[in-house]
C-alpha cells in the first residue's frame, strides 16, 4: 500500500521559514514526478511546486524565488518556504504520479493527508 506522509507544518511569523518534508512508503517513485500543492479555506487546491525524476523544477509564480523544492531518493521530498507570507498559510499535500504536465492535480495518483501551515502577520 502506498503511503505519502507529510511532516514539518506548524505556525510561523511572515518572513519566517518552514521545511516540509514527504516520505512515501510502499513503492518507489524513481521515475514519476513529485510535487507539492496546497489549499487554503474557502479555495480550490492549487499547484505550489514539483519535481521532475531528472531534477528538472516548476514553480508557480506566487512562490518561485521564496520556495525550493528538492528531492534526495525515490522515498523523500521537500519544500524549503522562506519569506512566508500571510497568503501562504493552507494545508500543503504532497503528491506523486507519472504524468504531465506537473502543474495540475489530475497528473498525480498518490496524495497524502497534508500538514497545516499558518503564517502570521
Amino acid at each position: 500500500q502506498v503511503q505519502l506522509v507529510e511532516s514539518g507544518g506548524g505556525l510561523v511569523q511572515a518572513g519566517g521559514s518552514l521545511r516540509l518534508s514527504c516520505l512515501i512508503s510502499g513503492r518507489t517513485f524513481s521515475q514519476d514526478n513529485m510535487a507539492w500543492f496546497r489549499q487554503a479555506p474557502g479555495k480550490e487546491r492549487d499547484f505550489v511546486a514539483a519535481v521532475h525524476w531528472s531534477r528538472i523544477t516548476w514553480y508557480a509564480d506566487s512562490v518561485q524565488g521564496r520556495f525550493t523544492i528538492s528531492r534526495d531518493n525515490a522515498k523523500m521530498m521537500y519544500l524549503q518556504m522562506n519569506n512566508l507570507k500571510p497568503e501562504d498559510t493552507a494545508i500543503y499535500y504532497c503528491a506523486a504520479g507519472s504524468q504531465l504536465p506537473a502543474d495540475i492535480s489530475r497528473s498525480y495518483d498518490y496524495w497524502g493527508q497534508g500538514t497545516q501551515v499558518t503564517v502570521s502577520s
